[in-house]
């Protein structure tokens, strides 16, 4: 009893979940509890260089930034290029970005282009043209780059505990502030907001709530895999001495009841997260080819290796052998 016991400290409670349901169902089925594997590690985060867009930087003499003088951009470029402009975090660098932009493109589409020189209305032209063609790549950037983004994914974590999920739909709202700023970064109309920004990164920071959901993905598509094993073994044996009465001693049980009110929470709470994940990367630009990897592989709603389609799919077949085992050994 002690040995039990002391096997059982620190353990994560949806896994307790999961372990009293499997040694029920062991009991109920006359069998042994299966031998309980780790779960597979989640991947590591794609490299820097890796998922990141390479931006050239664009070098202009404050003679020429002082020809455009009327566009008002000599003090921005000033503090982008002083000491702390250049240690800025990626968030506030797209902001600079996107001030710059609409500074640019705003002169251009003035009468300011007509009292320059033709050197200096070219440069403008070029400036422009090269700010808008670079935005949505230091957007990216700008979320790639952050600390608070790559460690949501940090392989440093543990499963969520059922209580936390509750906090996966609060938390989400930093998720659709970052795709509203991303989707509407050329839209003069919407204002970027520095605080508002830093909060809604920071509530990524606080907890790697995209690790540990996909830890708990992986921990609870195992542990089904490993019940669905017993019943497939108790199904293919011999159904009258071994399961008579077995469908009913499940589906009756209190550990399968709250089984059952926690998976529903979890894929309930996953869905929604990865959705809003998913979202947020669609407004993107077209990832570089690892990030791109990364995403079908851990972050998919649709691609069956995935987490959550791989759980959804071993918890439809659990729930497929259990209605099974109803028929079979009434």
């Amino acid at each position: 009893m002690l040995c039990l016991l002391l096997a059982g400290c620190g353990e994560d409670a949806g896994e307790t979940l999961l372990r009293d349901y499997q040694q029920h169902l062991a009991e109920t089925l006359s069998l042994e509890p299966p031998s309980r594997s780790a779960p597979a590690n989640i991947a590591a985060f794609p490299e820097r260089d890796q998922r990141l867009f390479e931006i050239a930087e664009t070098r202009e003499g404050m003679l020429d930034i002082f020809a455009l003088r009327k566009c008002h951009i000599a003090n921005l470029v000033a503090g982008r290029n002083n000491q702390l402009g250049k240690v800025a975090a990626p968030s506030q660098r797209w902001l600079y970005e996107l001030q710059l932009w609409r500074k640019l493109s705003g002169c251009w589409n003035t009468d300011v282009p007509e009292s320059l020189s033709a050197d200096s209305r070219e440069r403008l032209a070029h400036l422009t043209r090269t700010k808008t063609a670079e935005l949505p790549q230091v957007s990216w950037n700008a979320l790639f780059a952050s600390d608070e983004w790559v460690k949501n994914f940090s392989r440093a974590s543990s499963p969520l505990s059922p209580e936390a999920l509750d906090e996966v739909e609060p938390r989400s709202a930093a998720l659709a502030y970052l795709r509203e700023a991303t989707l509407h970064q050329f839209d003069r109309d919407w204002q970027p907001d520095s605080s508002t920004l830093e909060g809604h990164l920071k509530t990524l920071q606080e907890r790697p709530l995209s690790a540990e959901l996909l830890r708990t993905l992986l921990l609870t598509e195992q542990r089904l895999v490993e019940a669905s094993t017993m019943l497939e073994q108790a199904l293919d044996g011999d159904a009258e001495s071994a399961c008579r009465g077995a469908a009913d001693a499940v589906a009756d049980a209190p550990e399968v009841a709250r089984l059952s009110a926690w998976l529903d929470d979890l894929e309930r709470a996953a869905r929604h997260w990865f959705e809003a994940i998913d979202a947020l990367l669609e407004v993107q630009v077209a990832p570089p080819p690892a990030v791109a990897d990364y995403r079908r592989s851990w972050l998919s709603l649709t691609h069956a290796d995935a987490p959550l389609p791989a759980f959804h799919a071993a918890r439809d077949h659990h729930a497929a052998l259990r209605q099974r085992l109803a028929r079979q050994c009434q």
